[in-house]
């Protein structure tokens, strides 16, 4: 069998988790199997459907690093194709048209809630004939009325469910319209798509769309459900539990990489493992290894993940990611050193790339201020000649590396009789701004000799003009 699997996206709304989980196990599936992979966008609601969140989707997949082999497909370039089969399936006795109208149906619901029966249509239109009335009309499909359905799900087992609980239900609005379960039916049946991998809120669909695949003589693709991803509260995922849209997750300072590892073992295990690099889920993702429960989502486990990634990818790759982030705070990168020094220097005290970038403004930009505690306690009497001497011992050394400059403030600290903090701490406040960075010694190293000698100078004089 040739495995060929989609991700189909309604654009009414960001990439949310549970889409991009759900695209990256119909990705990995796809990888691991040699298989295609689909990008289809469902864009037949009209009325909430945009552009924003089209792009919105398609940002997200890039961010996110999973390429598709074919696609973007879009639902309304395809409405000729939809036409055909709802005019194929009406005129093999498999459709039929239904002028009820709003509130006679409303009214049936009503009566049906009242006699606490299950609400569905009565079928009332299903044997008047197939010739369009005059009057607005939808088209329904004729849902077999006896037999079963059964769904060999790939992660729920075997689930069964009788015809007579399904209704007829609407595969053509009045106007013409196509509706949801029409087109994904004939999309899986035109894309021949193996694996439909989807959320389990779709399993009330899949008997009906399995029945109309059926009434078109096409395969049945093998369908695997996954479950919903819960909040810490046990409550369905929402905006409240925090960020829940992909690209959400990139502002706040998290690597796709982090993210990816994070939601495959959302549902997914394989032994004990926590960390897999992309190369790994390929080579290990199985469906049948995926849970059918419910899986909640914590930020803190993810924040975590982030953090290892942080340290443990290749500072190239992180540095390319931090890019978008010191954009974002206004800063040029041609005013600082390579961001792929930057991540050396800071990737062990940042658990994110904002507290990254925020950590590096420092040395990209001159600083209107110091930090008003720090200052006041490390810019003390006697301070400025500490900082003065070290400005000229910089300035006479031809090396500007760690090592050298470490040892010259290890040895002014000797001279003077000064612990290490009395020197290394005016000098951090001086460059920095502030009394918290990364070793003192790299971190000047880092923000070189012109900046570094300048800013010793500045400090030297604010410290004699409060004096």
């Amino acid at each position: 069998m040739t495995i060929t699997t989609r991700f189909a996206p309604s654009p009414t709304g960001y990439l949310h988790v549970g889409g991009a989980r759900t695209a990256l196990f119909s990705w990995l599936y796809a990888r691991k199997h040699g298989g295609t992979f689909i990008l289809r966008i469902e864009d037949t609601d009209l009325e909430r459907s945009t552009q924003a969140s089209v792009d919105a989707i398609l940002e997200g997949m890039d961010w996110l690093g999973l390429d598709y082999d074919e696609g973007p497909y879009y639902q309304t370039q395809r409405f000729d194709r939809y036409k055909a089969i709802i005019q194929q399936l009406l005129d093999q006795g498999h459709a039929y048209y239904c002028t009820c109208t709003k509130d006679e149906l409303e009214q049936l619901r009503a009566e049906q809630m009242a006699n606490k029966e299950k609400p569905r249509y009565n079928g009332k239109c299903r044997h008047t004939g197939n010739v369009k009335p005059e009057q607005e009309a939808v088209v329904r499909f004729k849902n077999p009325q006896d037999g079963v359905v059964t769904i060999d799900d790939l992660v729920k087992g075997e689930i069964v469910v009788a015809n007579k609980e399904l209704d007829d239900l609407v595969i053509a609005r009045g106007d013409g319209t196509p509706t949801y379960n029409l087109t994904v039916v004939v999309d899986d049946m035109d894309m021949h798509v193996s694996h439909v991998i989807r959320g389990d809120d779709h399993i009330n669909n899949t008997p009906r769309q399995m029945n109309i695949l059926t009434a078109l003589g096409a395969s049945i693709p093998q369908y695997a459900h996954l479950p919903m991803i819960l909040g810490a509260d046990g409550a369905r995922l929402s905006k409240r539990h925090g960020a829940v849209s992909v690209m959400q997750f990139r502002d706040d300072g998290y690597l796709p990489q982090a993210l990816l590892n994070y939601l495959v073992r959302l549902g997914w295990s394989h032994g004990d493992q926590e960390i897999f690099s992309i190369e790994e889920m390929v080579q290990h993702f199985e469906l049948d290894n995926v849970n059918g429960s419910a899986s909640a989502f914590n930020m803190d486990k993810l924040l975590w993940l982030n953090h290892h990634y942080i340290m443990t990818s290749d500072p190239a790759l992180v540095a390319h990611h931090l890019s978008w982030h010191i954009a974002q705070l206004g800063l040029d990168e041609a005013n600082g050193p390579a961001l792929v020094e930057v991540v050396k220097l800071l990737r062990e005290r940042s658990k994110t790339l904002v507290e990254m970038a925020a950590a590096s403004v420092y040395l990209f930009q001159e600083f209107d201020s110091y930090d008003e505690k720090a200052a006041k306690k490390n810019f003390t009497a006697g301070s400025d000649e500490v900082l003065a001497q070290l400005h000229d011992q910089f300035a006479a050394l031809s090396n500007w590396e760690s090592e050298a400059l470490h040892q010259v403030i290890i040895n002014l600290a000797e001279s003077l009789g000064l612990g290490l903090g009395k020197v290394a701490q005016p000098l951090r406040v001086a460059v920095c701004g502030s009394g918290v960075s990364p070793a003192i010694d790299a971190t000047i190293a880092l923000l070189g000799r012109e900046k570094t000698l300048a800013r010793i100078l500045r400090a030297v004089a604010y410290i004699r003009l409060a004096a």
